[in-house]
């Protein structure tokens, strides 16, 4: 039985990687994203393995109504992406502007709480399995990530929690946590400066969202009585950043 997956974020990076993983695996993808163009242009490619939505992660209402308004035979969803997010400019929290911070913070955890929840009486039902993208970011601080590293360990701490909730039901739930991996993150997270973008990978071999993808693949194809908790990713040139001393 061909088994459906509902990946958010699925026009671009990790998001568009996975669902093309798994679909070459013989899984149809329900994708949302805020970009119409970029669905429409991936139904042509996917035909009918693909349900896209057009959706905003920030509006919670129009979520619960994604939901409920899923055609009949899209309904028994066996695994949920939790891909969208995004990051605020790279600046000194202080001088942060707050709008971008709370942005950043209604994506990444007030939409990703809202369709979990929406989707887990599914998922529960058919013994599903809940991926959630989180980041090295949510584990190792760095200037300029406050908001966007609270985010993302929130969303680690969240998906081991759910686990703990979801015990017994024989769901399974996941955090990947990535480092560097040049997609169109980093662009957006520039404001579409793409020199910027292009200088934080230069020379450093990052990985791509292909690499993403199969290890989401790799977890989602697992025997259901196995469960990764927690998958940390990083190029061999990233490690785990240093101690900053200022000296007067």
């Amino acid at each position: 039985m061909m088994k459906t997956a509902f990946i958010t974020g699925v026009t671009a990076g990790i998001g568009q990687a996975t669902a093309q993983k798994l679909i070459d695996d013989g899984w149809r993808v329900i994708g949302t994203g805020r970009r119409k163009d970029r669905l429409d242009a991936l139904a042509d490619k996917w035909g009918d393995k693909l349900l896209p939505i057009v959706s905003d992660m920030r509006d919670i209402d129009d979520l619960g109504r994604v939901v409920r308004q899923l055609p009949e035979e899209w309904q028994g969803i066996d695994l949920l992406v939790n891909n969208a997010g995004l990051a605020p400019p790279m600046d000194d929290f202080q001088d942060a502007d707050l709008d971008k911070q709370l942005n950043a913070m209604r994506t990444n955890m007030d939409g990703l709480i809202a369709i979990t929840r929406h989707l887990l009486p599914t998922l529960i039902e058919r013994k599903g399995a809940i991926i959630n993208l989180a980041s090295v970011a949510g584990s190792y601080p760095y200037r300029g990530g406050a908001v966007y590293g609270a985010t993302k360990a929130f969303l680690t701490q969240f998906s081991l929690s759910l686990r703990s909730d979801l015990s017994g039901s024989g769901v399974r739930v996941t955090s990947i946590e990535p480092g560097m991996v040049e997609t169109e993150f980093t662009l957006v997270r520039n404001e579409g400066d793409q020199k910027a973008s292009d200088k934080l990978y230069e020379d450093m071999n990052p990985m791509t969202a292909d690499d993403i993808a199969g290890a989401i693949h790799w977890v989602a194809s697992l025997p259901p009585h196995l469960n990764i908790n927690r998958l940390e990713l990083m190029p061999t040139s990233q490690s785990f950043a240093g101690f900053t001393v200022h000296r007067d």
